[in-house]
């Protein structure tokens, strides 16, 4: 059967939007092709010159993954937790009527899940929200991502959802320093993606396979990932 792959990853860039606590990245030309010609590899008529880059960033930059230890002292770092919680079956819900700042309620999920044909038994759920669209690469997507609610979070352990992704830098509203999502996640042992991108290339798509691994840092919070979608055509 043909398949599709869609990317839902952001690109990492060198001062992009990060979450409102923490720094930016700063990525920049380590070694060029031209400083490199000094170095005399290769053959006489075919130098071997080669680029590097300097990367510093925190592990929650970009499309990413909270491990356990993220928000609990002594969760799992993202190197001990077992991989096939971030690939599997999933779903994309269509709530493009929530607003920025908006809350994602229990009854959102119940018509997102009606809309899309898919039963949540254990999939990996994604919220499409059109936020990243409206919003990315002004200061705007760091201050106005929508929150999903304790209730709606609820609802998606209660049906076996191990992991649920978002775009934006939070599964929780900027505008407070509550964090009831996360910490509800942390108490359920559950956990997500955040900011992911082109949401809306899955929607009216079904059931699909989803995959967001993360990098093997250790002791990691959470890992920058490649995630990307599998669509049957």
């Amino acid at each position: 059967m043909a398949q599709r792959i869609v990317d839902l990853s952001l690109a990492i860039e060198d001062n992009m939007p990060a979450h409102k606590l923490f720094q930016r990245p700063v990525i920049t030309k380590h070694l060029s092709h031209e400083s490199t010609k000094s170095f005399g590899l290769g053959v006489p008529g075919d130098a071997m010159t080669f680029q590097t880059n300097f990367i510093a960033m925190l592990d929650h930059v970009g499309t990413h993954v909270d491990a356990f230890r993220h928000v609990k002292e002594d969760g799992a770092p993202i190197d001990e937790m077992p991989l096939d919680m971030f690939m599997g079956k999933a779903v994309c819900f269509d709530l493009r009527h929530i607003p920025d700042l908006g809350d994602i309620e229990a009854s959102d999920m119940e018509e997102a899940e009606k809309k899309a044909g898919v039963t949540v038994d254990g999939h990996i759920v994604l919220l499409c929200t059109g936020f990243h669209n409206r919003n990315y690469p002004s200061i705007d997507s760091v201050w106005k991502n929508p929150l999903l609610t304790v209730a709606a979070t609820k609802w998606l352990h209660e049906r076996g959802s191990r992991m649920h992704g978002v775009e934006g830098p939070s599964t929780d509203k900027p505008t407070d320093n509550i964090f009831a999502q996360h910490r509800l996640c942390r108490d359920l042992g559950i956990s997500h993606w955040e900011w992911l991108v082109n949401l809306e290339e899955l929607l009216g798509k079904g059931e699909f396979q989803f995959f967001g691994v993360p990098l093997k840092f250790k002791g990691g919070s959470g890992s920058p990932v490649r995630a990307f979608a599998i669509l049957p055509n």
